[in-house]
C-alpha cells in the first residue's frame, strides 16, 4: 500500500494547524485622520479598512490597537508578530522594519492661511516666518531637522499643531495631503481657508513589520494587498474614504511599487 496519498495529506494537515495556531498580530496605529481614528470605541478610517481586509483575505489571527505613534513605534522594534501602519518608507528606517505596501502615496505639503498673503517657495522662506511646529514623530521633523532648521519647534501630534495654527500662534502648517482634510475638519476648518505653498516631500506609506515576524507571513500580506490592487477592492476603499480626489491621483494611489 503506498504511503504517497496519506503521507500529503497529513503534512496538509499540519500546514493547515500551523496556520491555525499562528499567534496573534498586533497591529498598531495612530489617531491621524483619514486613516485610522476611533468611532464608538472601535478603530476606523481608510487604513484600518485596508487592514480588516488584509486580515480577512489571509485568515490571520489579529487585532488592531490604536496608540500613540511612539508607543507604537517602539513596540514593533521590539516585538515579534507585530505591525505599525501607515508608516512612511525612508532610507533611514529600511533596515529597522519588513514593509507592505505601499499603501498610499501622497505628498508632504507647506500651507498658509488664504487671508495671509504669504508666498512660500523654499525653506529659507520658512526660516523667516518664526516658529514652525510639527510632531516629533513624524519623519518630515527628521528631514527639517537635518536641515538645521532653527526655528522647528516638535509638538506631541498633529493635533498639536492644527490647534497653533488655528490659534495664530504659528504661520504655516505642514500637511500631508492625504489628510489634510481629515486633519482639519477636526478644528472646524476646511481646505478652501488655505493657500498651498509648495511640496516638503512625497511619501509611500506602508504597514512596517517587525524584523521578528515570519518573512513567510509577510509575503502572505504582500500577496493579499496585490490581490486587492488587482480586483478593484482598493481601489473601492480609496473612493469611500478619499471622494475628492480626482482620477489621475487615484490612479497614483492604486500603481504598485
Amino acid at each position: 500500500m503506498s504511503l504517497k496519498y496519506p503521507l500529503a495529506a497529513l503534512l496538509l494537515l499540519c500546514s493547515a494547524c500551523a496556520h491555525v495556531l499562528a499567534a496573534e498580530l498586533r497591529l498598531y496605529t495612530e489617531d491621524y485622520r483619514p486613516f485610522s481614528y476611533l468611532e464608538d470605541g472601535k478603530p476606523s478610517g481608510m487604513a484600518v479598512a485596508v487592514v480588516e481586509e488584509l486580515i480577512r483575505r489571509t485568515g490571520e489571527p489579529a487585532r488592531i490597537e490604536l496608540v500613540p505613534w511612539t508607543r507604537g513605534y517602539h513596540q514593533v522594534r521590539q516585538q515579534a508578530n507585530s505591525a505599525l501602519f501607515f508608516t512612511v518608507r525612508t532610507a533611514q528606517r529600511e533596515a529597522e522594519f519588513q514593509w507592505v505596501g505601499p499603501i498610499a502615496r501622497g505628498h508632504t505639503r507647506f500651507y498658509t492661511l488664504k487671508d495671509a498673503g504669504l508666498r512660500v517657495n523654499t525653506l529659507d522662506d520658512v526660516r523667516q516666518l518664526g516658529t514652525l511646529a510639527v510632531p516629533w514623530q513624524w519623519y518630515s521633523y527628521e528631514l527639517l531637522r537635518e536641515q538645521n532648521l532653527q526655528n522647528l519647534y516638535g509638538v506631541s501630534t498633529p493635533q498639536d499643531m492644527l490647534r497653533m495654527f488655528r490659534h495664530g500662534r504659528v504661520k504655516l502648517l505642514l500637511a500631508n495631503t492625504l489628510t489634510l482634510d481629515g486633519m482639519l475638519a477636526e478644528q472646524g476648518m476646511h481646505a478652501g481657508q488655505l493657500q498651498a505653498q509648495f511640496d516638503l516631500m512625497s511619501n509611500d506609506s506602508y504597514i512596517a513589520f517587525s524584523r521578528q515576524t515570519d518573512k513567510a507571513r509577510v509575503a502572505r500580506w504582500q500577496h493579499a494587498l496585490q490581490a486587492m490592487r488587482d480586483d478593484g477592492s482598493l481601489a473601492r476603499v480609496y473612493r469611500r474614504w478619499l471622494p475628492e480626489a480626482d482620477a489621475r491621483a487615484l490612479t497614483d494611489q492604486l500603481r504598485p511599487e
